[in-house]
């Protein structure tokens, strides 16, 4: 059961978030579709080997430049076909799933911790918060800044041409919520990683998979609700699904749930809502 609905919402992502260039992406949303509508489409191993190709030459298409998501998915869509090749898919499966998880999240921990020496001074998220128009909404919500400080800030980090630097730079206005959001993200996040990436790695046991289940959802009901990446979100809890036993089934609806979650958080813009809901209460 497990398997045929993690492959259901793996398809799902497919066509949901469609990628690739035009001669690519007619044959993948074809192939998700058909997944879905066909029980044997669905549980053949050559149609995830036919998806595991396209998706590596959308990757070869873009290149240098694809999405991080795209190659776990295409990893997962590798793992797929092995598993429904093997005596026992959902053994297979639930392994495949709990080492891609686990390393996708430690690469991300040594990425920020050890290779990248803006992420845990704040500087990432600090110029991020700022500069991406995807978190303008978030930034004013939790950031306490204005619509008029944000733009001066974008203007203040707005880079010059070939290099060139201003005499006298406009200094960037940060209050206090800021400097806390930029804190809290920063470490929040890498904590997070941590912890998933420890869960999935440790042996498995009974205790090491609830607290696999518990970091991923917690990661996933978290940080989606802000970034802006719901097929990387929909992604990892398909793979958590996938770990989930015959007998877990409430288990499963929470992720399923959770799922679905994601994708309100990207088709509502809630945070929109929230600073133009709290601007009309301000009085004036």
């Amino acid at each position: 059961m497990s398997v045929q609905l993690a492959l259901r919402l793996t398809a799902l992502v497919l066509l949901l978030r469609p990628m690739g260039p035009w001669t690519l992406r007619p044959l993948i949303l074809a192939a998700a579709g058909l997944a879905l509508l066909s029980p044997r489409v669905l549980m053949s191993s050559w149609t995830w080997y036919g998806l595991t190709a396209l998706l590596a030459a959308r990757i070869v298409a873009d290149w240098p430049l694809p999405d991080n998501h795209v190659y776990l998915l295409m990893y997962w869509c590798l793992a797929i076909s092995l598993a429904l090749g093997a005596a026992t898919p959902d053994r297979v499966l639930m392994t495949s799933a709990r080492l891609l998880i686990g390393t996708a999240f430690l690469m991300a921990i040594i990425w920020k911790g050890m290779l990248s020496p803006d992420y845990l001074d704040g500087r990432f998220f600090r110029v991020t918060w700022l500069t991406d128009e995807r978190f303008g909404d978030a930034v004013q919500l939790f950031g306490q800044l204005s619509q008029p400080q944000l733009e001066h800030n974008r203007v203040a980090l707005r880079p010059m041409p070939e290099g060139a630097r201003l005499v006298h730079p406009p200094s960037l206005e940060e209050p206090s919520a800021f400097r806390h959001l930029v804190l809290a993200s920063t470490w929040g996040i890498f904590t997070l990683e941590a912890l998933v990436a420890v869960a999935f790695l440790c042996p498995p046991g009974k205790r090491s998979s609830m607290a696999q289940h518990a970091a991923l959802l917690c990661f996933c009901g978290m940080i989606y609700a802000i970034a802006p990446v719901a097929g990387f979100g929909w992604l990892l809890l398909t793979m958590g699904l996938a770990l989930c036993r015959a007998d877990q089934q409430v288990l499963r609806g929470v992720y399923v749930g959770t799922w679905f979650l994601v994708l309100l958080y990207s088709e509502v813009p809630w945070a929109h809502l929230m600073v133009a809901w709290l601007s009309s209460s301000t009085p004036i």
